[in-house]
């Protein structure tokens, strides 16, 4: 693994992963635009699962991502990924706006775009080149000492995909430049697993109750209550499998405290209980990887790993 640390400008990585780790909880502080190098990505929303292939581009906002990476057979998972702000993004769109005139308009919208947290597209031959050269220069380590070097690279990857036609990645990245956007997601995505109220959220946002519930409605598809109850039951899930934790272990740390009350929402959410849900699962081996069929989780879970970016 390459990487640069210095948080005041973009962070270009490249990821190797030489065993299979299993189903992860990526916490992204920041976004990030990358590419598979090798072998497969996976992505995880509830019983959902989306793929990323071999030589695919692919979007990661701002929040938790459920992830996987499979490697090739006999051959390590490769990936290289770009972390940004959006600040660093609306200084680079700046740039390159006032000295090529480019079109940074954004007036693409579909249901995969609202709905998801992530995107990806084949990648064409320019990204794919780009992303290529990037690769010689972390063999190098030509970025840990090169400031310069890394935020033109991150310029170029920008202006290439600013300069697309109208497309979900396109999309997703041009509406990181409304710095409140990234404000309101990073709040609540930061306050998941603590018990905290709507309102309280609200005010924290800088917004009425009112306009709060139709902001994160816009942004999040559902109503807030909903949302969160949702996310802190798949964190459930997959601890319940992952760990040996009790129940009511695993609802206090998912914010659950009472612990018949977690066991009802549970039952409601996945229609089983979670202790015969942990049960039924809990010889899972990782050996049936690659089993699961696209748009389907078996919930035959390996270990999760959380870990922040």
């Amino acid at each position: 693994m390459n990487f640069s640390t210095n948080d005041s400008h973009a962070t270009i990585v490249k990821y190797v992963e030489a065993n299979y780790a299993g189903i992860q909880l990526l916490h992204h502080s920041r976004c990030a635009i990358g590419y598979v190098v090798r072998g497969t990505k996976y992505i995880y929303y509830g019983d959902s699962r989306h793929t990323i292939s071999r030589g695919e581009v692919f979007y990661m906002g701002v929040g938790n991502h459920y992830v996987e990476d499979i490697p090739e057979e006999g051959r390590n998972f490769e990936q290289i990924v770009v972390y940004y702000s959006p600040e660093q993004l609306q200084r680079i769109l700046l740039n390159l706006n006032m000295n090529y005139s480019i079109n940074i308009t954004n007036s693409h919208s579909c249901e995969r775009c609202r709905k998801h947290n992530h995107v990806s597209l084949p990648a064409t031959t320019t990204l794919r080149n780009l992303f290529n050269h990037v690769t010689s220069f972390l063999y190098e380590d030509n970025f840990i000492h090169d400031v310069a070097a890394e935020n033109l690279k991150m310029t170029e990857l920008i202006y290439t995909i600013v300069s697309m036609e109208e497309c979900c990645l396109r999309s997703k990245i041009l509406s990181n430049v409304d710095a409140a956007y990234g404000s309101f997601e990073q709040i609540i995505y930061s306050h998941i697993f603590h018990d905290i109220s709507i309102e309280e959220l609200a005010s924290i946002s800088h917004r009425s109750l009112t306009s709060f519930k139709k902001e994160f409605k816009r942004h999040f598809t559902m109503p807030p209550h909903r949302w969160f109850i949702r996310q802190r039951l798949m964190q459930s899930r997959l601890l319940l499998i992952s760990t040996s934790k009790s129940i009511s272990e695993i609802g206090n740390e998912c914010t659950f405290p009472n612990t018949s009350h977690f066991i009802k929402l549970f039952k409601k959410e996945y229609g089983t209980t979670p202790a015969i849900y942990r049960n039924r699962h809990s010889n899972f081996l990782v050996s049936s990887v690659g089993k699961l069929s696209d748009g389907v989780l078996e919930s035959d879970i390996p270990q999760l790993q959380p870990s922040a970016v």
